[in-house]
């Protein structure tokens, strides 16, 4: 397992936030030999706000720190945005220049080694059945800007504890976490092409399907509705802000 550098502020929310995870779920990761070595882009499907933790927790067995983009929301916090920031996560900005710095440092920091993990939909699906939705380009620029792998995770099983847009976790009995790592995207037919959108849409397109095969796997079943269009969505009806 190659070895990496936790930094001092992480170190300490993993020392308590692993025993509380080992609690409440149970483990099922496969596929961890397709991970890279050096800096790569993971990009795993939305299903909860329980999300982060759980892929974190996921990373956290393979020796890879957890490094985000996280919402400049939550970076604005004076607590937790102190804590974020020690942790190395990288705040994300919805306005058109902000989008492209956070672009900037993402790429930045894959370009350093580290593993940077973006979910391709860009907030928690709204399918009905929990179905990935289509994805937005993010993953997929950063991936190509660096040379680096961009390696899709299907997860299933965090919408056990907390379905999508709601607010009453349900902890017991214990949930089992699904994790299967998929064959790095092959990017290769994009290389010395003027980066259309076209081009990184088919890309993106590419991921979600990959990222829907293997929750197909997993459940036993495939999609019986069309995949929702992520550009088309309007606000969901909670709090959230997606």
């Amino acid at each position: 397992m190659e070895r990496r550098h936790f930094p001092k502020t992480l170190r300490v929310i993993v020392f308590f936030l692993r025993p509380v995870l080992m609690l409440i779920t149970k483990r099922d990761w496969q596929g961890q030999d397709k991970l890279p070595t050096g800096g790569y882009v993971l990009a795993p499907n939305h299903l909860s706000h329980l999300d982060p933790f759980l892929i974190s927790h996921f990373m956290v067995d393979q020796g890879i720190p957890p490094r985000f983009l996280a919402k400049d929301t939550l970076m604005s916090l004076p607590v937790a945005g102190r804590i974020l920031r020690n942790a190395e996560q990288i705040p994300v900005y919805r306005s058109t220049a902000g989008a492209a710095e956070s672009l900037r440092a993402a790429i930045a920091a894959v370009e350093a080694g580290s593993v940077v993990t973006i979910y391709p939909e860009g907030t928690i699906t709204r399918d009905p059945a929990a179905w990935p939705m289509s994805g937005r380009t993010g993953a997929v620029r950063v991936a190509l800007a660096t040379g680096r792998p961009l390696v899709p995770v299907m997860q299933w099983g965090p919408q056990e504890i907390l379905w999508p847009y709601t607010k009453r976790p349900r902890f017991f009995p214990r949930k089992t976490i699904h994790v299967r790592v998929g064959d790095p995207l092959d990017l290769s037919e994009l290389e010395g092409k003027p980066l259309t959108e076209e081009l990184l849409s088919k890309a993106t397109s590419q991921l979600m399907d990959a990222l829907t095969e293997m929750m197909a796997e997993v459940r036993g079943e495939v999609p019986s509705t069309p995949r929702i269009d992520v550009h088309a969505l309007s606000r969901p009806k909670t709090k959230y802000q997606g």
